[in-house]
């Protein structure tokens, strides 16, 4: 008995990927002694039920393990439709039966070796993943959150906040505590976007040095319980005709400038498209601000944000320094979520209608039912410095069909 136990231990990786009468039968062949077969355990002359049942009654003293553990899992993400090779290393992993993540089992799991192990990702939920490992013997080993489901329509470009785009590691700390990947592309239209984290702030009134406040900025408490992502930039004429098929724009010769001349009316066929949408005012404000409470958002020299308004040209292109035209998305310092053009550049629609905001604290704010103009923020390159604060609400003109040339927008998405 003692050679088939040595027999099983030494050969329990390569057994495991045969069905049981095959791997008694290579027992058989690999036994030392003469016949009877030293895998016929219960001694009635054949190899069958009866001596798997012995052997796996026993297995306890035939392999005793040691307890298994996971170190790590690569790749750490992977699409929601799952079918994602991961390897899962650690210790004593030998005995490797099965492989759960997100408490779904996985398929094709292969032992490696002693620290290594390999699966196939279940379909999965948005978020992060325990994964977890069982052994024959019935052993199990987990690492919590080691593997993270991401959205299937998104390439993760990086999936941990980096410091030198998000500073404020309350910021970044947030944005990892959703467990998605902070910068993705969208597969779709090769549009750029940020994971904006859940949270509170004071919208509303931050008026500048040279600039006060409209009356419809009263500020109010928000909260946002949900992470969205949004376009680092805005929409870029190349970006918008790679799905409309035209440009509207009057600054043209270089696409990557943003697309304008753009209505509310007209985005909404673009968003159906690419199952984008636009952001709410709440949602466009918390984004702008990233932390700050200031009439401008932050920028070398002033993370915590600023209300000097000769400050602005560091991040945005407005009438002191534009030219008289729009510029290349990108061209100046970002906010502190990494997003681009927040101010200035071209005014950006968001999904609301415009209306007085309540005074109470709201949680997830989409504003009024209805109404005449949809809300319009973030300033342009035609504008005073004042038209590029954090509260600035834009409503002259500004009818869902409204277009003009300084009028454009950027898009979120829901994870």
């Amino acid at each position: 008995m003692s050679i088939l136990k040595n027999r099983v231990c030494l050969l329990t990786a390569t057994l495991r990927r045969l069905s049981l009468a095959a791997a008694m039968g290579v027992l058989c062949t690999l036994a030392i002694a003469n016949p009877p077969c030293p895998s016929d355990l219960d001694g009635d002359g054949e190899i069958g039920g009866g001596d798997v049942a012995i052997l796996l009654l026993d297995w306890g003293s035939v392999c005793p393990e040691d307890p298994p553990s996971i170190t790590a899992v690569s790749p750490s993400y992977g699409p929601t439709e799952g079918g994602t090779t991961i390897t899962i290393t650690g210790t004593s992993l030998s005995y490797a039966r099965q492989v759960k993540v997100g408490g779904v089992v996985a398929s094709n799991v292969v032992v490696v070796d002693d620290t290594t192990v390999r699966a196939v990702t279940p379909p999965g939920v948005l978020g992060p993943a325990n994964v977890m490992l069982t052994t024959v013997g019935g052993n199990t080993a987990a690492l919590g959150g080691a593997y993270s489901y991401v959205p299937p329509w998104s390439t993760v470009l990086e999936f941990a906040p980096n410091a030198n785009a998000v500073p404020d590691p309350t910021l970044r700390a947030a944005i990892t505590a959703t467990g998605k990947p902070w910068r993705v592309r969208d597969n779709g239209t090769g549009i750029e976007m940020v994971l904006i984290p859940p949270g509170t702030f004071t919208m509303g009134c931050s008026a500048s040095n040279s600039y006060g406040c409209g009356s419809d900025e009263t500020q109010h408490h928000v909260t946002l319980t949900n992470a969205f992502y949004l376009s680092r930039t805005e929409v870029t004429q190349a970006q918008w005709v790679t799905k409309m098929g035209s440009n509207p724009s009057y600054f043209t010769g270089d696409t990557s400038r943003p697309v304008e001349q753009v209505s509310w009316n007209d985005i909404q066929p673009f968003c159906t498209a690419t199952g984008m949408r636009l952001p709410t005012e709440a949602e466009w404000e918390y984004a702008y601000r990233a932390g700050t409470t200031t009439a401008f958002h932050g920028m070398p020299g002033y993370l915590n944000g600023t209300n000097d308004d000769n400050q602005l040209g560091t991040i945005a292109w407005f009438g002191s320094n534009s030219g008289g035209q729009t510029h290349a998305v990108a061209g100046k310092a970002a906010n502190g979520f990494g997003l681009y053009d927040m101010a200035g550049n071209v005014f950006e629609w968001c999904q609301d209608w415009w209306g007085a905001y309540a005074s109470d604290a709201q949680t997830n704010p989409t504003g009024p039912s209805s109404g005449n103009s949809r809300l319009l923020r973030g300033g342009a390159w035609g504008g005073n410095s004042g038209y590029c604060r954090a509260s600035l609400r834009y409503v002259y003109l500004a009818s869902p069909d409204y277009r003009y040339y300084a009028v454009g927008f950027r898009v979120a998405r829901t994870p």
